[in-house]
């Protein structure tokens, strides 16, 4: 599906949009420490992927003055045992790359053209820990850097971010059959498990995520594009409730939020179902969220910036709010209380892709629409996700398969 032309000709276009003269620097993730000498299952970071298609962390991308070449870390013998040896034809032939160096040789080559430069051009650090989400991020970039302020102690980093996010925003014809694989599998998967007879015999959360696990497996996914969700009855006013512990009971409502990854890219999909027949408050609060993803359909096309659309949407959820007796105005404040996040965002390599959201919108972007209602007090959360391709002229739905009633 990804040729070794897919990702030169990315590279090329980097190189175009990148107009500077500076060298071009890019590192693949790192392992992360799971516990004692174990490392967590490796997820590589994404623009060094779409740049070379290499699974395989330390290595180092480096694009300058016309010519390319990869640094790749040596590995001991005792490692090599236990993940593998890394074979340079394999990674010339993945990423089009035919000058592989090893780490030392590598170094000197680019230490010799850093000491020369006053820029140097790459993705800039994350913070290593971000508050907002409780997060410590991979440190592979803050350590190229580090490494390269080493050479030349006045380097100015020129940030690659923008450049990428722009490029990958809109999606190649790869890009979509991959996504569209990611999605034809969660659908069917979610068809499956969702049969009546089926729910029948669930008792807890995680029987049904585990019998989601394997309908994506056996279908040709490589796993889950993040952690599933299954949240029955009030935990599902948690957003993102991943324990999938909980006990089922008749008549509750259950949010599926999973998605399949193939080949990197990642579906992103929720549907609510009911284990038994609705009340009709629970009618009344899922009717509402399918009028906003309906309305949030008729919004989206070329042009649309998301930062004003969801403006809209605020404003649109608030009337339903107000219908259902949970506020008595439209203020952001109050409608933040039942729908505490965004409406879309980009789809892609990351289940949360990288994307400008200053920029309009352009025929070829894939987003999500999943607006939700969660009222913790009646123990009731509904949330429905589709994703969806920007057209010349409107939308497409590209999980369209998959029935949304209850």
């Amino acid at each position: 599906m990804f040729g070794s032309d897919f990702f030169a000709a990315n590279r090329e276009r980097l190189s175009q949009l990148f107009t500077g003269t500076a060298p071009i620097v890019i590192s693949a993730h790192g392992l992360m420490q799971r516990g004692s000498d174990e490392a967590y299952q490796f997820h590589q970071d994404s623009n060094f992927w779409y740049l070379t298609g290499i699974a395989h962390p330390d290595i180092i991308l480096v694009i300058d003055k016309g010519r390319e070449y990869l640094i790749v870390p040596g590995r001991s013998d005792s490692r090599e045992a236990f993940d593998g040896a890394i074979n340079p034809e394999e990674l010339t032939r993945q990423s089009g790359i035919s000058t592989i160096y090893g780490e030392k040789d590598g170094w000197r080559h680019l230490s010799t053209r850093l000491k020369k430069v006053k820029h140097l051009a790459t993705l800039a650090p994350p913070s290593g820990y971000i508050d907002a989400w409780g997060l410590y991020t991979n440190p592979a970039r803050a350590r190229l850097v580090k490494r390269c302020k080493e050479v030349n102690p006045h380097l100015e980093l020129l940030d690659l971010r923008t450049h990428l996010a722009r490029m990958r925003m809109i999606k190649l014809p790869e890009e979509l059959t991959a996504l569209q694989q990611a999605i034809d599998i969660t659908n069917d998967t979610l068809k499956d498990v969702t049969r009546s007879r089926k729910l029948a015999g669930y008792a807890h959360e995680y029987e049904i995520e585990a019998d989601i696990s394997q309908g994506f497996r056996k279908r040709g996914a490589r796993g889950h594009a993040f952690t599933p969700i299954v949240a029955a009855g009030s935990n599902a006013c948690t957003l993102h409730h991943v324990e999938n512990n909980g006990a089922l009971a008749k008549n509750d409502f259950v949010v599926l939020d999973v998605g399949a990854e193939v080949v990197h890219y990642s579906a992103d999909i929720t549907r609510t179902i009911c284990l038994g027949e609705p009340t009709r408050r629970q009618q009344a609060v899922f009717d509402a969220v399918a009028a906003a993803q309906d309305y949030a359909y008729s919004l989206l096309k070329p042009g649309m910036q998301l930062r004003v659309y969801e403006k809209q949407m605020v404003a649109f959820i608030g009337e339903k709010l107000r219908e259902l007796g949970l506020i008595k105005t439209v203020e952001e404040e109050q409608v933040r209380k039942y729908f505490p996040h965004a409406t879309s965002h980009f789809l892609g390599l990351d289940t949360h892709d990288a994307g400008d959201y200053e920029r309009s919108l352009e025929a070829g972007v894939v987003i999500t629409v999943e607006p939700g209602i969660y009222i913790p007090e009646e123990g009731i959360g509904v949330r429905l996700e589709d994703d969806i391709l920007i057209t010349t002229d409107g939308v497409s739905v590209l999980s369209a398969k998959l029935p949304r009633a209850l």
